[in-house]
Formats: structure tokens, C-alpha cells, sequence
């Protein structure tokens, strides 16, 4: 795919970014090469590699899925400006 000045100018426009015409022949060549390498990404074999979060290896720690005294909803909104059936009680913003 290889990306003109009309085109530049489109993204541009889409993007909300303001770009000067005398740039616009400047970023074209630079936006292939930036979907050029994107490309070649699309030919890397991912087969069998699993989704990672980090580069680092990490475990997450569990929490022990215990039973809690819950039930306390007075107490948690006791300490509430306004609260209506131990739910809390906001101003309305939208009308």
C-alpha cells in the first residue's frame, strides 16, 4: 500500500491533526514506511504462542475465595452524605 499526498491529507483530517501542504509530501513517505513495517508484523508465524500482559514472566497472586461477614451495608453507607435504602444518595447531574 503506498500512501499520496490526498491521502496524507485525508488521515490527517480524520486524525483532527493540522498539517501545512508543503508537509504533506514529507509524511507520505514516512507513513509507508511506518505501514510498511506493520506488514511485516502480519507475516511473523504466531501459531501456538500464547497472549502475554508483560515481557517479564509473572504469576498472579490469588486471593482465597472465602466467605465474608458482608451484609453491612448500613455500616459502609453510615459514613455517606446522603444515602436512601443503604444505597448512596448522589444529586442528580443530568437533566
Amino acid at each position: 500500500m503506498s500512501l499520496d499526498r490526498e491521502t496524507v491529507r485525508r488521515v490527517a483530517k480524520l486524525a483532527r491533526i493540522r498539517v501545512d501542504e508543503h508537509r504533506l509530501d514529507e509524511l507520505a513517505p514516512e507513513l509507508n514506511q511506518i505501514i510498511g513495517f506493520v506488514e511485516q508484523l502480519d507475516e511473523v508465524q504466531t501459531e501456538g504462542v500464547e497472549p502475554m500482559t508483560s515481557v517479564a514472566k509473572q504469576k498472579l497472586r490469588w486471593r482465597a475465595d472465602e466467605i465474608t461477614d458482608g451484609g453491612r451495608a448500613a455500616e459502609v453507607t453510615g459514613n455517606a452524605p446522603a444515602s436512601d435504602m443503604n444505597f448512596f444518595a448522589v444529586p442528580k447531574v443530568v437533566e
